[in-house]
């Protein structure tokens, strides 16, 4: 036998020994040798690159066996990146497994029939996409988390209904994975479910009822983008067993329930930033909660005192700011009326503070004593019932409820109101019985159908003791004034004698003649005088400047009016028209003028589309252009009117070179209009992003560097310099307008909140725009100048590389700009590949400053707020790197025409010769006549005082 038959002999003998030995289930092998050579870096898993047997022994590190079958895979945070094989569910002997925080990708493959598969952990890693039948057959699943994939990114996904299969399932972690869609409503099928966490996602829709008497310990449903959920959370006082509850971030209306007390072991409840409405129950203060967040809701009444260790109430409609303050009698009886009627919306927006007379409390009159003397909420739409807390409002005149749908009886004790006058319930579904009112009480009870058809004591009728339904006869003004000194209505006195009856069929007639008598004549005089008079049509407006800080210095508004079309705003003779002065110490601006100047908002003047409405560029008469933007009827809501009120707010007390300036607002019926200064190369963005499409030239790095520190300076007026320290809240690079000159200011002011003094953050109702927001944030909803700080950031990246702070169409890994940045910025290969290719990088000083820039915005996205820099900092960095000015030619020997070698009697003498050739020479013996005229539209008042 020669020694090649003896060396194949012997490999023979050595894969006969291998066999023999190797226990592993041959398919198990399979799987997991396809597992890892699916991986970009399998190194990292050690197993041995020639053997066969997973299960050993020795077995492979992270892998678990129970006989020749795999039974677990352990690989929490090792690094590894790649896919998942298709066939991974074959491991039909797997009961655990755990790939969390990894960077596993592509499509998730189905675990369709693993039985055994108790524990299944493959959370934070970059699965795309899940396929519909994933969950079938998962019968013996207790604990899933897939929390942090962008799975099906654009389309989302919804929970399937053979989930309910896996009765054991006690935790489910779905959270910042794309759920979308209304929640399924077979929870009552999972009896052991005690985790439920699916926060950050996009699910909508109301609370199942199908989690009441569920014994979850944990949900977590807050922060659902694109509406989020929505509807009452009543359920949630069933569900007994709670001791954490954040539903924070969404769009839940209706009460808290009374009975949330019965929660005894709740200890976290976060219910932040959603519609929530109403007086706090008494059983939510007396609770035993380590932390209560109630802020950015609708909450009314006393602020009570709870026993929370940590709690925190801001941004509501609280009559009193402190613990333990009780509202005003009157305030509470009207807090009770808007609660038996289910807080209409309306309502609740205007029903604010301790003072029904001293602010603007719809459908509420008051008398001059600042007593509530009307209630005048006809079709109002209300619904619910009558309350007897109104009796408690003892000067009230008058009620009109009349044309909306309540139901129930009047309250009987509404007839110890001694002042009323007037009660209007025409037009509801009111029942019996019905009190008997006072004969000096007006009652109208039309259209009651249940009221009517009931046979009742009838009230005692003011009017000839006829039925109810007769008291409906009531003067031509059916919806009495909310003017305090006006009164509607006239009590009528008892009585069926003929004078009565005749007085009144005189007394209409009477007035009707005497109306005519005076109208008709008025009538002809004022068409007359409108046919004499010309058309006038305002053609101009010139606003007065102002020192910001002097609260008391109105604001004037000449309107020019001229029937030949030219604009002027300046008396004279010649008949040019007359000038309407309008004292307006907050900016405001006639609508008529802003859509002459706009040519009524035409299609052509449109300059851009947000959230709040369109902006439409437009032009005085003496060629200075302006911006207006205009609040699109079908978004003006409470919170599209808050953010109209903050930019006035805010722009009217600070006023900085880099801030974009408003010169002016209009409110009239619908039409809610801001106007500002025009910035002719718009937004920042359409030179980053859009630049190629527009046919714009791309920014220079100079440039860039510019606009960088314009805004920062910016920023830091309104962080620290200002007389007060705002937080912008919105900042990114479409809230950034260029000049003509391309410097930039800082726009759109409707989300700035005010920075508490004293105060590390404070806690608001998320805004803003994603790609752009602070972690804590986005997460938490607090807010400090850090998080602009951390915006500016992004910015900044946004700057060097061209990017968008956010796009899904780009590769995973470079989704998030702030995300995928800090990832390279350390390297200077993958940095400069990274910057902007219209940059010209070649030069030595550009690569340096985009270094520095880059650093920058590494600090300015730091994870924790107190690891930022301020924005003054920001300033320090990018001023150095802004060139310098610096004189085009250095003549030494001549400068400016003055030869500085001469005697300074002939300098002086060479310079006169010099300027008297300049046409621009202003004589100094005169030195009025360096003061230029009043411009053309200026307002006579003006002075050069006020210039100053």
């Amino acid at each position: 036998m020669d020694a090649d038959q003896i060396s194949l002999l012997a490999a023979l003998l050595l894969s006969l020994v291998s066999v023999v030995s190797s226990v592993t289930d041959p398919n198990d092998f399979a799987i997991l040798d396809q597992f890892r050579k699916g991986l970009e870096n399998p190194e990292l898993l050690s197993w041995p690159p020639n053997s066969n047997d997973p299960c050993g022994p020795p077995s492979w590190k992270h892998v678990v066996c129970v006989g020749n079958r795999v039974t677990q895979i352990q690989v929490e945070n090792v690094g590894l990146k790649g896919p998942l094989p298709e066939n991974f569910n074959q491991l039909t002997k797997l009961y655990n497994l755990g790939l969390q925080r990894n960077q596993f990708n592509g499509k998730l493959p189905s675990f369709s029939g693993l039985s055994e598969l108790q524990f299944a952990y493959l959370d934070y890693n970059n699965f795309d996409s899940i396929p519909s039948d994933f969950f079938d057959g998962l019968v013996s699943l207790r604990t899933f988390a897939l929390d942090y994939n962008p799975l099906n990114a654009t389309t989302g996904w919804s929970l399937p209904s053979q989930l309910q299969d896996s009765s054991q399932l006690t935790t489910l972690s779905l959270m910042n994975c794309n759920l979308v869609g209304p929640l399924p409503d077979f929870w009552g099928n999972m009896p052991s479910l005690t985790s439920l966490k699916l926060a950050l996602n996009r699910i909508s829709g109301a609370l199942p009822a199908s989690f009441s008497n569920l014994g979850l310990q944990y949900l977590w449903l807050n922060g659902q983008s694109g509406g989020g959920m929505n509807g009452p959370i009543d359920v949630v006082a069933s569900m007994v067993s709670l001791t954490s509850l954040w539903l924070h971030g969404n769009k839940f209306s209706g009460k808290i329930p009374a009975n949330i007390g019965d929660l005894t072991f709740l200890k976290d409840f976060n219910v932040n930033s959603n519609d929530l409405v109403g007086l706090l129950p008494d059983s939510l203060a007396d609770m035993q909660l380590n932390k209560l967040d109630l802020n950015n809701n609708q909450f009314m009444g006393p602020v009570p005192k709870f026993k929370a260790v940590n709690y925190t109430y801001g941004s509501n409609n609280f009559c009193q700011s402190d613990v333990g303050v009780l509202c005003a009698p009157e305030v509470m009886a009207l807090l009770e009326f808007l609660d038996a009627v289910n807080y209409p919306s309306k309502l609740v927006s205007s029903w604010t503070g301790n003072d029904p007379c001293g602010g603007q409390w719809l459908g509420v009159g008051c008398d001059p004593n600042n007593k509530v003397s009307i209630i005048n909420l006809a079709k109002y739409n209300l619904t619910g019932t009558l309350t007897p807390t109104i009796a408690n409002i003892a000067s009230l005149t008058q009620i009109s409820l009349s044309s909306n749908h309540l139901s129930g009886p009047i309250p009987k004790n509404w007839t110890s109101l001694k002042s009323l006058t007037l009660l209007d319930l025409s037009g509801n579904n009111l029942s019996a019985p019905l009190p008997n009112f006072s004969s000096s009480v007006k009652l109208s009870l039309d259209n009651n159908p249940l009221l009517n058809s009931n046979e009742s004591e009838p009230a005692p009728s003011p009017i000839n003791n006829s039925p109810p339904s007769r008291g409906s006869q009531s003067p031509p003004n059916n919806h009495p004034s909310t003017n305090p000194t006006s009164r509607s209505y006239e009590s009528p006195q008892g009585g069926t004698s003929k004078s009565s009856k005749l007085l009144v069929i005189v007394v209409p007639v009477a007035s009707f003649a005497a109306v005519v008598l005076l109208v008709v004549p008025l009538l002809i005089y004022c068409c007359r005088k409108r046919k004499d008079a010309p058309s006038q049509t305002p053609t101009s407006l010139v606003i007065h400047p102002r020192d910001p800080s002097d609260s008391d210095n109105t604001v004037k508004i000449a309107v020019a009016n001229n029937s030949n079309g030219s604009g002027s705003g300046s008396r004279n003779s010649s008949g040019i028209g007359e000038s309407h002065v309008i004292e307006a110490g907050n900016l405001v601006i006639s609508v008529q003028v802003l859509r002459k100047v706009t040519n009524n908002f035409a299609p052509e003047n449109e300059l851009g589309r947000g959230g709040f409405g369109v902006v439409y560029k437009g032009e005085l008469d003496d060629g200075t252009k302006i911006a207006v933007k205009r609040m699109e009827s079908g978004v003006i809501n409470s919170k599209a009117l808050d953010e109209f009120q903050s930019e006035i707010a805010v722009l009217s007390k600070v006023r900085h070179r880099h801030l974009v300036s408003l010169i002016g607002y209009s409110i009239e019926g619908k039409e809610r209009l801001l106007v500002y200064e025009y910035m002719p190369q718009g937004a920042l963005s359409k030179h980053l992003f859009h630049w190629k499409s527009l046919n714009l030239e791309p920014l220079s790095w100079k440039r860039r560097l510019n606009i960088a520190l314009d805004v920062a300076r910016g920023m830091e007026y309104l962080h620290s310099l200002a007389h007060q320290s705002f937080i912008h809240r919105d900042l990114k690079s479409s809230n950034i307008l260029l000049g003509d000159d391309f410097r930039a200011k800082v726009s759109d002011f409707g989300l700035v909140k005010l920075a508490p003094d004293g105060k590390r953050s404070v806690v608001t109702r998320l805004a803003g725009t994603f790609g752009y927001l602070a972690p804590e944030y986005a997460v938490m909803g607090k807010i400090t100048t850090k998080s602009d700080v951390f915006s500016f950031g992004v910015v900044l990246m946004e700057l060097l590389t061209g990017l968008t702070a956010l796009d899904e169409d780009r590769p995973e890994e470079s989704q998030y700009l702030a995300a995928w940045f800090w990832k390279i910025k350390s390297s200077s290969e993958k940095l400069m590949n990274a910057v902007d290719p219209s940059l010209d990088t070649k030069k030595e000083e550009t690569f340096e400053s985009i270094s520095i820039i880059a650093e920058l915005a590494g600090h300015c996205t730091a994870r924790e707020p107190s690891q930022r820099p301020d924005m003054g900092h920001a300033v320090n960095v990018l001023s150095p790197l802004v060139e310098k000015w610096k004189p085009v030619d250095d003549e030494k020997e001549e400068y400016c025409g003055i030869d500085y070698s001469l005697p300074l009697t002939q300098m002086v003498k060479g310079w006169q010769e010099a300027e008297e050739k300049d046409v621009s020479y202003v004589d100094l013996d005169n030195s009025k006549g360096s003061i230029p005229s009043r411009p053309t539209g200026f307002a006579d008042s003006f002075t050069s005082a006020d210039g100053r």
